[in-house]
């Protein structure tokens, strides 16, 4: 079997990650700018380390070759998070409906959870990148969720890699039971969207003139002064009191 040279097979995961997490953030600073709410409220990208690759493949059963990517599918990752559950639908289709990826798979995580409470949006993308050597099409996974979401399975993911994969039983099912917590939270905040939304749209509305910016740093300053100098007293006090 050929050895793939790692450094090389990777390079273009690498670039498509940054390129998708640029246009991405360019989607929200585009709404921000209009004054209309923003779906996204930040994107994070990553490509698998090799070892995790390699763990991946021998737990599927995959062979290490130049296909691999297309059967693990999430070398390149990217994650976008959002505000409220409907906000979810609303970037899937903005990803749908974009004219340099293609969409191939979609996995609704959101409406039917995993068996550990796990909820998401994943969408498996054709992506197109320009190498040296001509166009090259990579798979992409791009996943969405809550911030709510998105903190469950950051705990989940630290508890798997602390147990390997065995998760005691009483710690899993607390993770359960805190999976149901967290969407009860999502959609309690998804049910008043619009009075946050509103919220947050009047917050941006106020511009702070610089004027007021420089008399605040200033008082900050002259509060910090006096702090230190009545710590500065305090301290000789105790000191003459010693002797």
């Amino acid at each position: 079997m050929h050895k793939l040279d790692w450094e090389l097979y990777l390079l273009p995961f690498e670039q498509a990650v940054e390129e998708i997490k640029v246009k991405i953030k360019n989607i929200r600073n585009e709404l921000r700018k209009r004054k209309e709410h923003s779906p996204i409220e930040f994107a994070v990208g990553r490509v698998k380390s090799i070892p995790s690759i390699y763990n991946k493949a021998n737990r599927l059963q995959f062979p290490i070759d130049e296909n691999i990517c297309w059967e693990i599918r999430d070398i390149a990752g990217i994650r976008v998070i959002c505000q409220f559950i409907d906000d979810i639908p609303a970037v899937v289709e903005m990803i749908r409906n974009r004219g340099d990826m293609r969409v191939y798979l979609e996995k609704d995580y959101v409406s039917t959870p995993k068996e550990s409470g796990y909820r998401g949006y994943h969408l498996a993308v054709e992506y197109p990148i320009m190498m040296a050597g001509g166009q090259v099409t990579i798979p992409v996974e791009i996943q969405i969720r809550t911030l709510g979401m998105n903190f469950w399975a950051t705990i989940e993911h630290s508890l798997n890699y602390k147990y390997e994969g065995i998760i005691p039983s009483d710690i899993r099912q607390r993770l359960f039971e805190a999976a149901k917590a967290s969407y009860k939270l999502d959609s309690e905040m998804n049910n008043i969207r619009e009075e946050i939304k509103d919220a947050q749209a009047e917050f941006t509305k106020k511009e702070v003139p610089m004027e007021s910016l420089l008399s605040l740093v200033e008082l900050d300053l002259d509060v910090d002064a006096a702090m230190d100098e009545g710590s500065m007293n305090e301290r000789t006090g105790e000191e003459n009191d010693k002797r």
